[in-house]
């Protein structure tokens, strides 16, 4: 399916939608389907897991069908009475990441992924789609789920309290993050508070998230580890802890994720949530984000201020990576004949449908690396891990060099946007 008749589906799915309620449709809290996607290099299929009732829905129940393109996978919900479309979200995972590493070209391997959505009062079908090199959608699997099964999980895993680090009103006009705490003991828990705080202070340093302060709600969970820290397996560190996190991941010794993605869910639960942020517990400089999956990074690092927004661009409005002067596993992460689906790359194959209303007419594109063009909105060649054949809109922003409070307008559009999915 084109990236055309997308838009248009979504178009038409957002006006059947807007004709009915959110208590139509859903009870007031959260069904979470835990699934396996599995495969190699160029093929994939999902297979059910299981499905657990958990007990807060934190996003919106005004705009529950997502429009954006962004994302490597798409999840919808259709109301098997109606047909309707009643809820849509975007995502990426690690997996499609890992789709585009050496080891995808020969050995096959399944990650645990979760989506959630509001608790369905009616049996639903729900389809997962993905997007391949050329970003057409495709049908990968469907399931029919009758949401009063016996089957449905009540039990929850790993249950704890939660604290206020920020609160700004009702979670389903705000956007609420959920930072989680990994490799903190529990004599270690008055640290995470405080680290809460100054993360938190991080975040609202920076614009546009500075003057949308008030559509912001952030919480976090007090859920102490055995041990202190990480994973660093490249130098025979192994701790344990709730999340599993560890660097190295991909080979990469900065990126530092988890493979854990149940238990990350399971510690989510504990507070409504739209994006979740991890908190290492660690003076190793690393971290990562991937769009509407997770955020990772470290407490004690003196990037870690760049680190903490930088990553969560990522994770919140799909920003891409516009550096391409350092190593990454990826192989051809980026087709040079596509549009990327990411707000703040181009390959000029369609410009028109990118930034460039953001650009000034007498501004060259693409636009050379001259200091008269420093500020300025073009089209700079390097990003997305190469150096030819890809485009950023400025020469510096926060997406590509350690810098704070330096995103370049086309990233500050694309966070607003995001901003006001979740809160209007």
């Amino acid at each position: 399916m084109t990236m055309k008749k997308i838009a248009l589906i979504l178009l038409c799915a957002c006006s059947l939608y807007s004709q009915n309620t959110f208590e139509t449709f859903f009870y007031d809290r959260a069904l979470r389907l835990d699934y396996q996607r599995a495969g190699n290099a160029e093929k994939q299929d999902v297979f059910l897991d299981e499905l657990i009732d958990e007990p807060l829905w934190g996003g919106p129940k005004a705009n529950l069908i997502e429009t954006s393109l962004y994302g490597k996978y798409r999840v919808e919900i259709i109301d098997s009475a109606t047909g309707k479309i009643i809820f849509a979200k975007n995502y990426s995972t690690l997996f499609s990441e890992w789709q585009t590493t050496a080891e995808a070209k020969i050995t096959p391997r399944s990650f645990p992924e979760v989506v959630t959505f509001p608790y369905p009062r009616n049996k639903f079908i729900i389809n997962f789609y993905s997007r391949d090199k050329r970003n057409d959608i495709h049908l990968t699997q469907k399931f029919t789920i009758d949401p009063n099964s016996y089957f449905i999980k009540k039990d929850r895993r790993l249950v704890f309290d939660n604290f206020k680090v920020q609160y700004s009103g009702d979670s389903q006009h705000k956007v609420d993050i959920v930072i989680l705490p990994e490799g903190y003991t529990e004599s270690e828990m008055e640290l995470f508070k405080k680290d809460c705080e100054k993360f938190k202070n991080y975040l609202f340093n920076s614009s546009p998230f500075k003057e949308n302060k008030d559509k912001f709600n952030i919480w976090g969970v007090a859920a102490p580890s055995p041990d202190t820290g990480t994973d660093i397996p490249g130098k025979g560190v192994y701790k344990k802890t709730l999340m599993n996190t560890s660097f190295y991941t991909f080979d990469i010794e900065r990126y530092c994720m988890t493979t854990d993605y149940k238990s990350v869910r399971d510690l989510a639960a504990n507070a409504p949530y739209d994006q979740i942020y991890i908190l290492v517990n660690t003076p190793k400089y690393g971290g990562g984000s991937i769009y509407n999956f997770y955020s990772i990074c470290v407490n004690n690092s003196k990037f870690e201020e760049y680190i903490f927004v930088h990553e969560f661009g990522h994770g919140f409005a799909s920003l891409a990576d516009e550096y391409y002067e350092s190593a990454t596993a990826y192989q051809d992460f980026y087709a040079k004949d596509v549009e990327p689906s990411d707000p703040n790359l181009t390959t000029l194959v369609d410009f028109d449908k990118k930034w460039k209303d953001l650009v000034e007419k007498d501004t060259p594109i693409p636009t050379p690396m001259e200091a008269k063009y420093k500020n300025t909105v073009g089209a700079f060649e390097g990003g997305g891990y190469v150096d030819k054949g890809i485009y950023r809109p400025r020469q510096d922003c926060a997406m590509k060099s350690k810098s704070v409070d330096n995103f370049c307008p086309v990233c500050k559009r694309a966070i607003e946007q995001m901003i006001d999915y979740y809160a209007r």
